[in-house]
C-alpha cells in the first residue's frame, strides 16, 4: 500500500533527511579538511621559524663576512703606503676589531711574497701576521710560511679566488684538552688586477649559534640543529653530536631526500620521518646563504607531528560531538522552520558561493528580515562584505605605496586587519632602514673619496712644506664646507724654543698670510699637541677664539682641532672652524686624514734636510776647489807625511775590518733610522740590506709611558754627544742572544753630529 503524505511532511522529510546527510557529510569534510588546514599551519609555522633563525645566523656570519671583506678592501685604498705605514695601519685596524667583536678568536692575513716582495721569484712562500685573544690580552705575531708549497686549503683559497667559509673544525683554547671548541673561519682573497696577492681571515666560535639553536623551541618536544656546506652538525642541542656527519645520524633520510646534496645546493627542503621510536617528525631545512661565498649552510627544526596536530585532534573530537547534538538539534528546528528558512538560506547560499569565489562588492549586501537568527546572519555577512571591502582598500592604497594610509580594527579579534598592519609596518620599517642605509652609504662614499683625493694631494706636493700645508688646508675647508682653517707645524730648529707655527691659513675662500707661533701647552693648540688627541668644541664664546686660537677673531658654531702624528710624536697641529656642527663621520675622517698628513709632512722634512746637506756639499765642494792650488803649494810638505799617513790609513782599515769581523755595526740617523748596516749583523738576522735599511730602531718594540720616556732620553742624550752603552736581550727566529752595545755619535767637520755609530757584540754564551 502507497504510504500517502502532505507537501508539508513530504518536504520536511525530505529536509531533515537530506540535511542529515548533508551535515554528516559536511562536519566529515570540514573536519578532515581541518585535520590537512591545520598540519599545512603548523608546517609553515614551522617553515617560518626556521626561516627566521637562518635569517638570524645569516645576518650574523653576513657581518663577520663583511668584516672581512672590509679589511681585505682597505688594502686597494692604502697599497701606495709604505709597508711600515700601511703595516701600521692594518694593526690600528685590527685592534679596533678585537675591542668591538668579543667574539672573534683569532683574525690573520696571509701576503703572498711575490706581491709584497719584488725579489722572491717563487710561486709560493707568504708572510703572515696573527692576532688573538689570550687571557683578555690581544697578541700578534708575524712569521713566514709556504716557503717550499702551499699546503692544500691554502691552495684551494688561492685558486678559489672569492670569499669562503669553511667547514667546522674543532680547537683547543687551553692546556685542558677536554676543553674543545667548535669553530669555524671566514676570509675574504685579496684581488689586485685579477691576481690573487693575499687574504684576511678570522676565526669564530659557534658558541653563539650553539645557543642560539638551543632557543628554538617552537613546540613541545621539537629541537633545531645547525649544518654545515659538508654536512657536519655545526650546532645541536646534543652536543655529543657536534662535528658528526649529518650521513650519520639521518641515513634513511638521506637516501630518500638528497639531504647533503640539497644542503651543499643551498634549497629548501621539508618532509615527514619517523625516528628511531616510531615517532613522526616534520622537519625543515632552510638554507643560509653567507655571503659571496658558494658554500651555504642550513638551519634543522624537527618538531612531533602530533605536538602540532594536537589542537586538530581535539577539535575533530569537539566536531564530532558538536555535530551529533547539531544533528539532533537540527531534525526539531528544521520540523519547525522549514517553510521560513528555504528562501533566506538560498539567498545566503548565493552570497556565500559569491565569497568563497573571491568576489567582493558592496552590491553583494541582503536585506532579510525574518526577525531570528537568519537575519542576524545577514547582518554579520554584510558587515563581513563591508570589512573585507575596506581591507581591499587598504591594502590597494598599500599597494599603491600609500603607506601612511589609516586602518582601523573591526575589533580586538580581527586577525585579518591586524596581519594587514603588521605588513604595513613591515613595509614602513624596511623603508625607514634603507633610508638610513643609504646615509650610511653616502657618508662611506664621501670619507672614501675624500681620503682618495687628500692622497693625491699628498704625493703631488711633497716637496715643498708651504705649498704642501696651503693645498690641504684649503680643500679641507672646502671639502668640509667649513669657513676658516690652519695649519700648524712644529718648529724644533731651536731646542730652547720649541714652539708651532702657523704654516699656512685659509678663510672664506681665500689664503691668509699670518705670522703666528704658539708655544707647546698655549691655548687650545698647545694643549692638543700636549695631550695627542682629538679636540671638539661647540660651544664657543664670543671671545674665545680671539684668546685662545690661532685663526683670529672670528666665532664658529663649531671648533675641530686634530693632532698631526707620526707614531707618538706630533708634528703639527690641524685647525679647523665653521658655522655648522661637524658630524661624527666628519671628525672621524679628519683624524684618517691627520695619520697621513702626519707621516708626508715627515718626509718632506726629511727631504729638505736632506736637499739642504746636498747644498751643504756642494758649496764645500767648491771651496775645495778653490783651496785646490793651496794644497798643491803644500804638497811637499804633505809628501813628507804621505809615509805616516799611509802607515796610519792600514791600521785604521785593518781595526775597520776587525770591527766588521767580529761585531754588528750599525749607522742610524739621529731619528733613530737605519742607514747602513755591515754584512755580520744582516748575517745573524738573516735579512737583505733593503728590508733592514729604513727601519726605526723601535721597530717590533712595545713600551709602556714611563719606558717610552726612558727611551725618549736615551736618544736625546745620544743627540747632544753622549755615548751610551747597552745590554739588550734580543729573540731571533726563536732563539735568546745577549748583545753588549755601544752608541757613540759621530760628528762631521764642523763638529756637528749628524749621526749615530751602533757597535754590537754576542755576549750570550759569557
Amino acid at each position: 500500500m502507497k504510504l500517502k503524505l502532505k507537501i508539508q511532511q513530504k518536504i520536511q522529510l525530505f529536509i531533515i533527511s537530506a540535511s542529515i546527510i548533508i551535515y554528516v557529510a559536511a562536519v566529515g569534510y570540514i573536519s578532515f579538511n581541518s585535520r590537512k588546514i591545520a598540519l599545512k599551519d603548523a608546517k609553515e609555522i614551522t617553515d617560518r621559524h626556521v626561516y627566521e633563525a637562518a635569517k638570524d645566523i645569516k645576518a650574523k656570519l653576513d657581518a663577520d663576512l663583511t668584516l672581512v671583506k672590509t679589511l681585505a678592501d682597505a688594502f686597494h685604498t692604502y697599497k701606495t703606503m709604505p709597508n711600515e705605514q700601511w703595516q701600521e695601519l692594518f694593526s690600528n685596524m685590527y685592534n679596533e676589531v678585537f675591542k668591538n667583536n668579543s667574539h672573534i678568536y683569532s683574525l690573520w692575513d696571509s701576503w703572498e711574497l711575490s706581491a709584497i716582495d719584488p725579489e722572491w721569484d717563487k710561486p709560493s712562500g707568504r708572510y703572515v701576521i696573527i692576532y688573538w685573544r689570550e687571557n683578555g690580552v690581544v697578541k700578534h705575531n708575524f712569521e713566514y710560511r709556504s716557503l717550499d708549497g702551499d699546503p692544500e686549503l691554502y691552495a684551494k683559497i688561492k685558486t678559489r679566488k672569492v670569499p669562503s667559509i669553511w667547514e667546522p673544525y674543532e680547537d683547543v683554547f687551553t692546556e685542558n684538552k677536554a676543553d674543545k671548541f667548535l669553530m669555524t673561519s671566514l676570509n675574504a682573497p685579496i684581488i689586485e688586477n685579477g691576481k690573487y696577492v693575499g687574504i684576511v681571515a678570522v676565526d669564530i666560535t659557534l658558541d653563539r649559534f650553539q645557543e642560539l639553536v638551543e632557543e628554538i623551541k617552537p613546540f613541545d618536544g621539537s629541537y633545531a640543529f645547525l649544518v654545515s656546506n659538508g654536512g657536519l652538525i655545526a650546532g645541536h642541542p646534543e652536543k655529543e653530536l657536534l662535528n658528526r656527519n649529518i650521513l650519520e645520524l639521518l641515513p634513511d633520510d638521506n637516501n630518500a631526500h638528497d639531504i647533503t646534496k640539497k644542503i651543499k645546493k643551498g634549497e629548501p627542503l621539508s618532509y615527514i620521518s619517523e625516528n628511531e621510536n616510531g615517532i613522526n617528525h616534520y622537519i625543515s631545512y632552510a638554507p643560509i646563504f653567507i655571503g659571496e661565498t658558494n658554500t651555504p649552510w642550513s638551519i634543522v627544526l624537527s618538531v612531533p607531528v602530533k605536538t602540532i596536530m594536537a589542537d586538530a585532534i581535539r577539535n575533530f573530537r569537539i566536531s564530532l560531538i558538536v555535530g551529533i547534538l547539531g544533528i539532533l538539534i537540527m531534525v526539531f528546528v528544521i520540523a519547525m522552520i522549514s517553510r521560513n528558512i528555504t528562501n533566506p538560506i538560498t539567498k545566503i547560499t548565493d552570497l556565500l558561493k559569491n565569497l568563497a569565489k573571491g568576489h567582493i562588492d558592496e552590491k553583494m549586501k541582503i536585506n532579510i528580515e525574518t526577525g531570528d537568527e537568519i537575519e542576524e546572519m545577514t547582518h554579520a555577512l554584510n558587515r563581513s562584505i563591508e570589512g573585507l571591502n575596506y581591507k581591499v582598500d587598504f591594502a590597494n592604497h598599500i599597494g599603491q605605496g600609500e603607506l601612511e594610509h589609516e586602518f582601523d580594527l573591526l575589533s580586538d579579534d580581527d586577525i585579518l586587519g591586524k596581519s594587514l598592519i603588521e605588513m604595513r609596518n613591515s613595509l614602513v620599517k624596511a623603508e625607514q632602514e634603507e633610508k638610513k642605509r643609504k646615509i650610511e652609504d653616502e657618508k662611506r662614499r664621501w670619507s672614501n673619496e675624500g681620503l682618495a683625493m687628500f692622497a693625491d694631494i699628498l704625493r703631488q706636493n711633497n716637496n715643498n712644506l708651504e705649498n704642501l700645508a696651503t693645498e690641504i688646508i684649503m680643500n679641507l675647508v672646502n671639502y668640509l664646507k667649513a669657513n676658516q682653517g690652519g695649519l700648524f707645524i712644529l718648529n724644533d730648529d731651536d731646542k730652547e724654543n720649541i714652539h708651532f707655527d702657523l704654516l699656512s691659513a685659509y678663510a672664506y675662500d681665500r689664503r691668509k698670510f699670518m705670522n703666528k707661533n704658539i708655544q707647546i701647552g698655549e691655548g687650545l693648540i698647545g694643549t692638543c699637541a700636549i695631550e695627542k688627541n682629538t679636540i671638539f668644541m661647540t660651544e664657543i664664546p664670543q671671545d674665545y677664539m680671539e684668546i685662545t686660537s690661532g685663526l683670529g677673531a672670528a666665532n664658529p658654531s663649531s671648533l675641530l682641532i686634530v693632532p698631526l702624528k707620526l707614531e707618538d710624536t706630533v708634528l703639527g697641529v690641524l685647525e679647523i672652524a665653521s658655522f655648522n656642527v661637524f658630524e661624527k663621520h666628519e671628525i672621524e675622517f679628519v683624524e684618517k686624514l691627520a695619520e697621513s698628513i702626519g707621516s708626508t709632512i715627515s718626509a718632506v722634512r726629511i727631504n729638505i734636510r736632506t736637499n739642504e746637506l746636498l747644498e751643504r756639499s756642494q758649496q764645500q765642494a767648491e771651496e775645495m776647489a778653490a783651496q785646490e792650488e793651496e794644497m798643491r803649494q803644500n804638497m811637499e810638505e804633505l809628501q813628507a807625511t804621505q809615509e805616516e799617513s799611509s802607515r796610519k790609513s792600514a791600521e785604521m782599515e785593518g781595526l775597520v775590518e776587525a770591527i766588521n769581523t767580529s761585531s754588528y755595526v750599525i749607522e742610524y740617523d739621529l731619528d733613530g733610522i737605519i742607514k747602513n748596516v755591515n754584512d755580520n749583523f744582516l748575517s745573524i738576522v738573516e735579512l737583505t740590506k733593503e728590508e733592514v735599511i729604513g727601519t726605526h730602531h723601535s721597530s717590533n718594540m712595545e713600551f709602556t709611558e714611563q719606558q717610552k720616556s726612558k727611551y725618549e732620553l736615551f736618544w736625546k742624550d745620544l743627540r747632544s754627544g753622549k755615548i751610551k752603552k747597552e745590554t739588550t736581550k734580543v729573540k731571533i727566529k726563536n732563539k735568546e742572544l745577549v748583545f753588549s752595545e755601544t752608541y757613540t755619535p759621530i760628528r762631521n767637520e764642523e763638529g756637528e753630529i749628524y749621526k749615530i755609530l751602533k757597535i754590537s757584540n754576542n755576549i750570550t754564551n759569557f
